[in-house]
């Protein structure tokens, strides 16, 4: 299993004044540590279960950017971009030029958006929830054809591209990997059967609700004549980890039984946050004890 990590909070001792340095120490200690990937929301706005919306945001696809600069190995990606915040040529060729520049590193993760207080705050236009999946799917059917090297002009239903060229195209081939977040059962996971190359679930569901969705996946990827086996699995947990376990954290050893459930549902890849980043002590613990227990479990339904 592949262990990945998510920074979903910038508010830091320091300041903003010192997040560059922060952020760039805390991607290389994750590189060091033998995390497999990093991952930032792309919101705008904090979002209201970690903090208020004046805590410190920084823009995802920037971070990830900055983050490739100081990293070799981190594969990167957003957790995730909603179709509402850029339009598909331009986010599109925002995640080529992460791709380009890190080597092939870069993962494209977007989904339906959700937080309409952000789109308000910021003058972006939040339609209702059944044509945003209509502009995902269009994204997605765009996104291939510029990866596939296909300039022909791209008439939708919601949008227009007259020639979407993508020059320099992505280093990563066919594509970098598309994740599609959310666990909708009708239109979600239907657009990871038939696009993606990876979903991405809550592991807060618990172990009977992932297992349903993984089910639900698999027959998706069976309608539409797709090997289940091909779609990457990936789960977002949230735990703090620390030695002794204490004030609502795990110990290494609960986070890895944690992580063996997941693997014994068929998980590839569990994204963890929670963590306090920003203290070097949490890279030495879970480097040193939960990322080589992780990468040693067995996944189930490969």
């Amino acid at each position: 299993m592949r262990v990945g990590l998510q920074v979903p909070n910038f508010t830091f001792p320091g300041g903003s004044a010192h997040l560059g340095d922060t952020v760039g120490v805390i991607a290389q200690r994750a590189e060091r540590a033998g995390f497999y990937s990093l991952w930032v929301m792309d919101h705008f706005f904090q979002i209201t279960h970690l903090g208020p919306p004046e805590h410190e945001m920084l823009e995802g696809w920037s971070t990830l950017a900055f983050a490739a600069g100081r990293t070799n190995h981190l594969r990167l990606g957003t957790l995730v971009t909603g179709v509402t915040y850029r339009q598909p040529g331009i986010l599109v060729k925002t995640a080529t030029t992460l791709d380009v520049l890190s080597q092939g590193r870069a993962y494209f993760g977007v989904g339906a958006a959700w937080n309409q207080q952000e789109h308000a705050g910021l003058g972006v236009p939040f339609p209702p929830t059944a044509e945003r999946f209509e502009r995902l799917e269009e994204l997605l059917r765009i996104a291939l054809r510029m990866w596939a090297g296909d300039e022909t002009p791209y008439h939708g239903k919601h949008y227009m591209l007259e020639r979407p060229l993508n020059s320099p195209n992505s280093v990563r081939r066919p594509h970098p990997p598309i994740m599609i977040g959310g666990g909708g059962e009708q239109k979600t996971l239907r657009l990871v059967a038939q696009y993606g190359d990876a979903c991405n679930l809550f592991a807060r569901l618990g172990e009977e609700a992932l297992r349903h969705k993984l089910d639900v996946l698999r027959e998706h990827c069976e309608a539409v004549g797709r090997p289940y086996a091909e779609i990457e699995k990936t789960a977002l947990a949230t735990m703090r980890i620390t030695r002794d376990g204490g004030g609502g954290a795990v110990t290494p050893a609960q986070a890895v039984e944690r992580l063996a459930m997941l693997a014994a549902l068929g998980f590839d890849h569990v994204i963890i946050n929670g963590g306090d980043v920003h203290d070097p002590a949490y890279f030495d613990l879970v480097g040193a004890e939960v990322i080589p227990a992780a990468e040693a479990l067995l996944v189930a339904g490969r």
